[in-house]
């Protein structure tokens, strides 16, 4: 998932704009992979200390929002 989220971002964003990427600390996000990858493209990590979600809270507050008026209010009627 994270693989295929970084390949379809870097087809659409040009070399050296220097974007800053924010994350939690999500296993994914630490691996040296992930961030040799962000490296490569002139991105720079920034990642959230452990129990500070503070710099991060409008984001979360908005895909909260976002899932409970969006996505819970769906019907599944199966898994295809």
């Amino acid at each position: 998932m994270v693989t295929k989220m970084l390949d379809k971002a870097f087809e659409k964003i040009p070399d050296g704009t220097q974007l800053i990427l924010h994350s939690d600390q999500g296993w994914q996000y630490q691996h040296k992979w992930y961030q040799r990858k962000l490296a490569e493209k002139g991105i720079q990590q920034s990642m959230s200390r452990k129990g500070n979600c503070l710099n991060n809270a409008v984001i979360e507050n908005f895909f909260g929002l976002l899932k409970s008026e969006l996505l819970y209010l769906q019907k599944v009627e199966s898994i295809e």
